[in-house]
């Protein structure tokens, strides 16, 4: 059992110890939840009214078209409230806000209609108050503000009697607002109402529930403090546990420690941290390996250098002796077999002057003599000695990025890592396809993108690709890739490759940008 839970089941004990008063006091907090819901709702409403009656003096005063669309939107939300409310609020002040939100919509229809004729009606008689501009003017603003006193105005400078289709319908707006008015006073009141109704109840339930929490609190002290020294008890016993498996662990004991019997936080901890070191103990004994393959490799570098020095005098002269034995012989007299003979005996030959070659310029790598070089025009010197000497076949390529960005590298070794990516992308494209090469700075580094549209790598060739001596080519050396990593380590860069089997292949090479440091 969780900690947790057994933390839930000591209060609930407490809970069943008081059972009684618990029960009142919750059915009290139910009480208090439900008249605090209303007081939300009472302030909701009343907030609404407040804005209802705001967009009817603005209507009142400014005769916008847009006040009468709020007024309607805010008696439609006023409506919707109410009688969402109903069900759960038994409340008389509901019924009669729910009658005076029926009653404003109706007077405000009928001023909105009376509004409309006084308009037709006073566009008539506008000829005759065309003379008193002033007057005309005080008419068509205020006439919705102050009707009666509009009224008078005009029975007294004009010719129009009380009969006069304008002057009654002034009358009317006048009856029409001030009833308007009575009603929204009406709802604003229903709903101050109901707001000091629902706070008197939430003050009396509150008033009940503190009583009660005096009560209940020495026994509940008393409860909690015995439930507490129990339950510290259980937490320390495990915490126990838990002590005894991180000194395991400081020994490198990962494997075995304490797994406590019960289900609980302290046992999820201990199998997570045991999980946790397990993985990073794999992880380290993996570098470890990592280096001493490193090692390896230096020490195959040595070997290297001195097997290959050994062998390439010898297959020198193998090479030259076969040149002369090809210039003293009659080839075209010789039979087959020692033409073929001299012909595997050449290309074999430089096919072991070639991994020689390799051998050497693995093991033998020069300290960088880094300087600041123009990558694109770099590319393009590169990509024109290749095409020059045909080693470009029917191979397209394409440089693009900024023509001003700037590497800090050596410039040989460099051209060595792609010359090598070249040749490689080339043959992977059976000599016809495109290179495109993109050329991008960041802060600190430029990356150098080069892609081809050849037959791609396999997923589960890539992460050996760099391995010294792998090589998927009959006759590849496997180190033009491995040479090509190493450089680039030298270079303080990184290299990394995307592939996907017909989808081409992408070298991306991260060398320092322009505001690295030369070293000497």
């Amino acid at each position: 059992m969780t900690l947790k839970k057994k933390i839930f089941l000591s209060s609930f004990a407490n809970l069943i110890t008081i059972s009684i008063l618990i029960t009142a006091g919750y059915i009290n907090l139910i009480e208090i939840k439900k008249e605090i819901g209303f007081l939300e709702l009472s302030d909701d409403l009343r907030s609404q009214s407040l804005q209802l009656r705001r967009h009817e003096k603005n209507f009142f005063l400014y005769r916008d078209r847009e006040e009468i669309r709020k007024v309607y939107n805010y008696l439609s939300e006023l409506r919707e409230v109410v009688s969402n409310s109903r069900v759960s609020y038994s409340k008389e002040n509901l019924l009669d806000l729910e009658l005076g939100i029926e009653e404003y919509t109706l007077i405000f229809k009928r001023i909105e209609s009376i509004d409309g004729i006084f308009k037709n009606e006073f566009d008539e008689i506008r000829p005759l108050l065309l003379q008193n501009p002033p007057l005309l003017q005080i008419a068509e603003t205020t006439y919705l503000e102050a009707p009666l006193v509009l009224a008078d105005i005009l029975a007294k400078h004009f010719p129009l009697n009380k009969g006069s289709p304008v002057i009654e319908s002034l009358h009317e707006l006048n009856t029409q607002i001030m009833a308007l008015r009575k009603s929204g006073e009406d709802i604003l009141n229903a709903s101050n109402a109901l707001d000091i109704s629902a706070r008197k109840h939430v003050g009396k339930h509150i008033k009940f529930l503190n009583t009660a929490a005096i009560l209940l609190f020495p026994v509940i002290l008393l409860i909690a403090l015995g439930t507490s020294l129990i339950i510290n008890h259980d937490i320390l016993s495990r915490l126990k546990i838990l002590t005894q498996a991180i000194e395991k662990t400081g020994k490198g004991e990962f494997s075995s420690l304490p797994i406590p019997a019960k289900e609980d936080e302290v046992g999820e901890l201990i199998i997570k941290m045991e999980n946790g070191l397990i993985t990073r103990d794999k992880e380290i004994r993996k570098k470890n390996e990592e280096l001493l393959l490193s090692k390896k490799l230096a020490s195959l570098g040595t070997l290297a250098s001195g097997v290959a020095h050994e062998l390439n005098n010898p297959l020198n002269n193998v090479y030259l002796a076969a040149q002369t034995l090809s210039r003293k012989l009659n080839l075209d007299e010789c039979p087959d077999i020692v033409n073929d003979s001299l012909n595997d005996v050449f290309v074999q030959t430089q096919r072991m002057k070639r991994i020689v070659s390799d051998l050497l310029l693995y093991s033998r790598q020069r300290v960088p003599e880094l300087e600041l070089i123009n990558i694109v025009k770099f590319m393009e010197d590169l990509f024109w000695n290749l095409d020059s000497k045909g080693m470009m076949a029917d191979v397209k390529y394409n440089i693009r990025g900024n023509k001003n960005i700037r590497v800090c590298t050596d410039s040989s070794l460099l051209q060595q890592v792609l010359i090598n990516l070249c040749t490689n992308a080339v043959d992977a494209m059976g000599g016809d396809g495109t290179i495109e090469v993109t050329t991008r700075e960041a802060q600190s580094h430029v990356d150098i993108l080069l892609s081809d549209t050849g037959k791609g790598i396999p997923a589960e060739v890539i992460p050996k690709i760099f391995d010294p001596f792998f090589s998927t080519k009959d006759n590849g050396t496997g180190l033009g890739l491995t040479i090509v990593y190493s450089i680039i380590e030298s270079l303080s860069g990184k290299i990394y490759v995307e592939s996907a089997p017909d989808k081409g292949t992408t070298f991306s090479i991260s060398l320092p940008g322009e505001k690295c440091l030369l070293k000497s």
